[in-house]
């Protein structure tokens, strides 16, 4: 017999208990994470506390993020298989809430549960809505894709803002408290009462993507979208078969913005176009979240990724697809740890962060869930991506870039379609093939794109010299945005 618990002290964590020798080893096995329980007892019965909190390299402990977990109940040498049949109710347990069932658990944010259904988000909507205006406080919120981390340009927005006026709050907007934001700035849980509130009372919004729900302006109130990369692929106004009714919503959302921010004259060009923004402020300063690729060091990165300092790091980074939900099966990670002889390093889109699963492997690193993509830029000698907008980032480091693209034709032809040639402007080989892309990597001559690359950072990082977001917060200042 199993019986199972929640506790909270010291911290939140699923108690088992059980008579019989004690299982070997209980995990507790999600698609993002893997915890492993405490386990005492001897003979007659035994205890399995399994923490419901986890680090990630070399992080804090936080909550487990959102998701379904299995139990994984390994029995002893001598014992009998354990069956956990036990069901526990919704818990809010502190900065999360759980439940048991079906041996599995059930993560969620610590948002009381009322708050779930469309009915109570709809009164939330309302309320924020017709809330009479007040004065804003002077504060930002800030949202990095949809609360899934906090980084990315608004990151970089935020490190300055601190360090040039400590006194503004900061809010940030994440998906749960498994988000780990910076030090100083205050975390509000998506859809929470709290988040409703401060999305409203901030004077300043510094977003990277669509606002989604419904925004109602507060005057005196203005929003900077940063953007999220230097576009390769057609966005939004410009992809196949947009019909009337999203065009509308594109138009809509882009009317929400009051500045938009361009990494290169030639993004805010197509920026422009394809969300019909018009005459409105595009300033185009570089992207502060590659500040730290001038002159960086990817030592503090390799060393919380557990990589040596003599080792060759590969970083994986291809797009997501309109067509499927987790990341592409175009390499075999392993395999090509052992071909070339390096940590391979797999960052997924951040839209297939919640569908999909940790890769696994000998020398393989997931990083989809580590939260700053240019410090991965950093530690990696070797970029390999696709249609990501990670090649305009990866170029201001100066190393090479490989281009596997074996659905180039479908890509270009059926799902998104380019804005521009890029086997012709590419600062670095494209491949089809697993073979081909280790064969490319092993005869890397540097001086074979020596000028396409050249040309390339002249046409794309022409302002990337680390002091993009100074420049950035100067002219929110200047502007008056948020007050000092």
């Amino acid at each position: 017999m199993t019986d199972a618990r929640f506790e909270t002290h010291p911290a939140p964590a699923l108690v088992l208990t059980g008579t019989g020798p004690r299982p070997q080893r209980v995990d507790l096995v999600g698609a993002r994470a893997v915890v492993t329980a405490r386990l005492t007892g001897r003979g007659k019965t035994w205890r399995a506390v399994v923490p419901l909190r986890a680090a990630r390299w070399g992080g804090p402990l936080l909550p487990l993020p959102t998701g379904d977990y299995d139990v994984h109940i390994e029995p002893g040498a001598a014992g009998d298989p354990v069956e956990l049949t036990a069901a526990l109710p919704v818990t809010v347990l502190g900065d999360l809430r759980a439940s048991l069932g079906d041996g599995r658990v059930q993560i969620g944010p610590p948002t009381d549960p009322v708050y779930d259904s469309w009915e109570a988000q709809a009164a939330l909507e309302r309320r924020y809505a017709t809330r009479p205006s007040a004065q804003l406080e002077n504060a930002v919120f800030f949202e990095s894709f949809y609360g899934r981390n906090a980084s990315d340009n608004p990151l970089a927005i935020d490190r300055e803002l601190a360090r040039v006026a400590p006194e503004v709050t900061r809010y940030w907007s994440v998906v749960d408290l498994s988000v780990p934001v910076p030090p100083g700035a205050v975390p509000i849980v998506e859809g929470s009462p709290q988040w409703w509130r401060a999305r409203g009372a901030a004077r300043l919004l510094v977003v990277n993507d669509w606002l989604r729900r419904r925004y109602e302006r507060r005057r005196g109130q203005h929003v900077i979208q940063t953007w999220h990369g230097t576009p390769l692929k057609r966005l939004a106004l410009h992809r196949h078969g947009f019909d009337l009714r999203r065009a509308f919503a594109v138009v809509r959302e882009s009317r929400r913005w009051d500045v938009l921010l361009a990494q290169n004259p030639y993004a805010a060009g197509i920026l422009s176009r394809a969300y019909a923004f018009g005459r409105r402020p595009i300033w185009v300063e570089g992207y502060p979240r590659n500040d730290v690729l001038v002159g960086g060091d990817g030592a503090a990165a390799r060393a919380r990724l557990g990589i040596g300092t003599g080792e060759r790091v590969l970083l994986y980074a291809p797009t997501w697809r309109d067509d499927r939900e987790q990341i592409v099966d175009f390499l075999d990670l392993e395999a090509l740890a052992r071909q070339t002889g390096a940590v391979v390093l797999v960052r997924g889109h951040s839209r297939t962060l919640a569908p999909g699963r940790d890769a696994a492997g000998a020398r393989v690193i997931d990083v989809t869930a580590f939260g700053d993509t240019a410090q991965l830029m950093l530690a990696a000698d070797i970029l390999i991506t696709d249609y990501s907008s990670v090649m305009f980032d990866f170029s201001v480091t100066g190393k090479p870039i490989f281009f596997l693209v074996p659905d180039i034709d479908h890509y270009r032809g059926d799902l998104r379609g380019f804005y521009f040639d890029l086997a012709a402007h590419a600062p670095g080989p494209l491949v089809q093939t697993q073979e081909q892309l280790v064969a490319a990597i092993a005869d890397h001559d540097p001086a074979r794109f020596a000028t396409d690359y050249a040309r390339w950072r002249d046409r794309f990082n022409a302002r990337e010299d680390g002091h993009a977001a100074e420049r950035v917060l100067a002219r929110i200042l200047d502007q008056g945005l948020i007050a000092r």
